[in-house]
């Protein structure tokens, strides 16, 4: 990487890093009691018109719900508020396309996605709805990076300046029902309801440059996809992905080949 961006990454990167800065804990645990208060009449969790980590995450970012489910051209905003267009999305960012076709031309819109990093699993009865056994921490632990199959939904979007984009890397309780098809009832089984149980760190993406903090130091000056898999420690497949997206955004070039492999360079920013 060239030394001319190290300041700037490593201003960068330190914001990666930090796991405090940005998360308001006590506000995350008033958001969910809040949440789970209004399900109490309900008798469970996820039995609201949406789901319980939806609901926490909404009320989070803006604890008036007047601002919620806000009309505007033709869509309804998750948040409307004086930033302007909040859209909590816990999956398939694809589903945003048309809102921010329309919504990016006239307002601010923050994306905010959240990252499962701690999963712990309870399996529910599908008749009673109460969970069964005991819970398990799952050995899946998504990251930032795995962010970038999603961001690729809306890849065509990420270069708009009104456009910003939140990561939260968080755990949660992942609530199953035992409906699956073979004997445990586990294998297919469909997912009830998410619970945030903590918020590790917000990454903030606001414009192209602050892709620089998934450029690590320690990266050769021209490198590979395998290069960048390995420097990370992720998938090839997610290493592609991540690059994919760098390189339409301008922060990384493509400089020639090794082999059949394009060569990386980073872009001065």
């Amino acid at each position: 990487m060239k030394k001319d961006n190290n300041k700037k990454y490593n201003n960068k990167k330190d914001k990666l890093n930090n796991s405090d800065i940005y998360v308001n804990q006590t506000e995350l645990e008033s958001a969910l009691k809040k949440t789970l208060d209004k399900q109490v009449s309900k008798k469970g969790i996820g039995t609201l018109g949406e789901k319980t980590l939806h609901s926490v995450l909404k009320l989070y970012f803006e604890p008036d719900e007047d601002k919620h489910e806000v009309a505007l051209d033709g869509y309804f905003a998750d948040i409307y508020n004086q930033t302007g267009v909040i859209e909590i999305q816990t999956r398939q960012l694809n589903k945003l396309r048309d809102k921010l076709a329309v919504f990016l031309n006239h307002y601010p819109v923050t994306v905010v996605y959240p990252c499962p990093y701690n999963k712990w699993i309870y399996w529910v009865d599908p008749e009673t709805l109460e969970a069964t056994g005991k819970k398990r921490l799952s050995s899946r632990h998504y990251n930032e990076y795995d962010a970038f199959f999603e961001l690729y939904k809306i890849k065509s979007f990420l270069k708009n300046p009104n456009l910003h984009i939140r990561l939260l890397l968080m755990d949660v309780e992942d609530y199953k029902l035992l409906n699956g098809w073979n004997e445990t009832r586990k294998k297919g089984a469909w997912r009830y309801d998410r619970i945030p149980v903590g918020v590790r760190r917000i990454i903030e993406l606001d414009q192209p440059e602050d892709y620089m903090m998934f450029l690590p130091l320690e990266l050769k000056e021209k490198f590979t996809v395998k290069d960048y898999s390995k420097t990370c420690g992720i998938s090839e497949d997610t290493a592609r992905m991540v690059l994919n997206i760098l390189y339409y955004l301008g922060v990384v070039s493509r400089t020639g080949k090794e082999g059949n492999a394009y060569l990386y360079e980073a872009v001065a920013q």
